[in-house]
């Protein structure tokens, strides 16, 4: 009986945890594509406010006691913060020079890529069911990108830089968790200053520092406020990223995260005018179609494994 309320109390911080993510994770493409579109706020320099904003909020998180930092070895964590750089820089880059349709499906492309990762290097093994759900999801990702009107070389070069960075950020903070026996704000409270102190060095290289688009430029008030807010948002969403992976895997996240690009597609259509022909909505269709099936196949045998275990004398 105990360990039945035990797993239903996990199985409830794990769908609260769900639900922060979806929220904040849609919240951020249109606060984002907002700051791109209307105030033409430089891109790395927003990427390092997220981070600065990330670690402020562990840091009041530890003040409030709600977790205890935990010594670890920054060469152990320098590639997961270098990850962590390209995986928010590429993602903002994608989503500047692409439509959100082209952007949110892009990313499901993360899926086989992780697959991929954890088959060769991390020896860990998948069933052919689950391996064949790659399939619809692949083919819709071709579709949208083939259709889209706005399609262009640069945006598909920072979308697939973005799918390569974000896959290896996702499986290492899996992996880094479980090798140093941290939790998700023990991990994100090193890592981010970490990143932030890589960002600072190169941001000056791409962007300026004074004058319009420079970070010390002449923004206005409403800019500066909603650059702040997106980074309180960001810093909601790398701590739910870190937590429910730790909690669940890195392919169970990223199979979450496809769902988000339904209710994305729909508000950069109405939002920002975003194109949408058929042959892209087939594409749509075709990547929900293998997400259910994943969820579908995944659930079936999870339950397998609970009676294989029930059964054992």
């Amino acid at each position: 009986m105990a360990e039945r309320l035990f797993s239903l109390s996990a199985n409830r911080r794990i769908i609260a945890g769900l639900l922060v993510n979806l929220l904040s994770s849609i919240c951020i493409v249109f606060i984002n594509k907002w700051i791109y579109v209307h105030y033409g706020f430089p891109n790395m320099t927003l990427t390092l406010v997220h981070f600065v904003v990330t670690w402020l909020g562990l840091y009041v998180c530890h003040k409030m006691d709600i977790f205890s930092p935990k010594s670890l070895p920054v060469r152990r964590i320098v590639w997961l913060a270098l990850s962590f750089c390209g995986f928010v820089a590429f993602t903002n880059l994608s989503l500047q020079n692409n439509s959100i349709g082209t952007y949110q499906l892009a990313k499901a492309m993360t899926t086989p890529v992780i697959i991929l990762i954890q088959t060769t290097y991390y020896k860990k093994t998948f069933s052919t069911k689950i391996k064949l759900t790659l399939v619809p999801i692949t083919l819709g990702v071709i579709l949208n990108s083939y259709y889209d009107v706005r399609f262009n070389v640069q945006g598909t070069v920072f979308a697939s830089l973005g799918v390569l960075v974000t896959s290896l950020y996702q499986v290492w903070v899996g992996a880094k968790q479980h090798e140093l026996q941290v939790n998700s704000m023990q991990l994100l409270y090193y890592q981010a200053p970490l990143s932030s102190g890589f960002l600072l060095c190169i941001v000056p290289l791409f962007e300026p520092l004074t004058g319009d688009g420079g970070i010390f430029g002449p923004w206005s008030l409403p800019a500066l406020v909603t650059v702040l807010f997106s980074g309180v948002v960001a810093f909601l969403v790398n701590l739910s990223i870190y937590w429910i992976i730790g909690n669940t895997s890195a392919v169970t996240y990223n199979m979450f995260g496809h769902f988000k690009f339904c209710i994305t597609l729909v508000g950069g259509y109405l939002i920002f005018q975003d194109p949408l022909s058929l042959n892209q909505a087939l594409g749509i269709l075709c990547t929900l179609a293998g997400i259910l099936s994943y969820t579908h196949i995944k659930l079936a045998e999870q339950e397998e494994g609970k009676s294989r275990l029930a059964q054992r004398p």
